[in-house]
Formats: structure tokens, C-alpha cells, sequence
């Protein structure tokens, strides 16, 4: 929806028209890179929050700063395993929600 006014635009139909539609092997493409970035960026807040460095969190769950570095910069998208190690070894816990109704 864009609008002259206050010049509004659909996020969904802009992403359509620059990475295609859902179900192409553009979208899909898109849609991964965004969920590495999001993934980095929670794990990036959630370890400066612990106050705690990359080498720090890379020796509590036995891997490299490199191993690290490269979540946080989201080259790389941890297991969930991982990830669950990652959060834990920095204090905090994840919980899976049913959605209301």
C-alpha cells in the first residue's frame, strides 16, 4: 500500500518485486540471508548483554572464536543444538510457545 500522503509501502509486496515470490529459488535465497542476520544479531545482543567476549563464549561451548565470530557476522547459521548451547552458556534459556488462538 503506498499512499501520496504519508508515502506507506507494503513490505511484502516490495519484497515480491525484489527477491520474487515466495516459493522461488530468489525468495528463498533472500529469505535464508535474512534468517542468518537474524540469528546473528540475536546471539550478537544476547552475548553483550552476558557481558561476555567472543573467546569467553567459544571456550564455554568448546569451539573457536573464529566459530564465533563468523554466527555473529551471520556467515554461518548454527545447528539448533548450537544454538541452545550458545544461549545456555550465556545464562539464559529458550522456550518454544504454542501461539494463541
Amino acid at each position: 500500500m503506498n499512499t501520496k500522503d504519508n508515502m506507506l509501502t507494503d513490505i511484502s509486496a516490495e519484497l515480491d518485486k525484489e527477491f520474487g515470490e515466495p516459493g522461488t529459488p530468489e525468495r528463498a535465497k533472500f529469505d535464508e540471508e535474512a534468517y542468518a542476520f537474524y540469528t546473528s544479531q540475536i546471539l550478537l545482543d544476547a552475548r553483550k548483554e552476558a557481558k561476555v567476549t567472543q573467546a569467553e563464549l567459544a571456550k564455554r561451548i568448546n569451539a573457536s572464536k573464529s566459530y564465533i565470530s563468523r554466527i555473529e557476522k551471520g556467515v554461518i547459521v548454527p545447528s539448533v543444538a548450537t544454538f541452545y548451547r550458545i544461549m545456555a552458556a550465556l545464562g539464559m534459556r529458550v522456550e518454544v510457545v504454542k501461539p494463541l488462538a
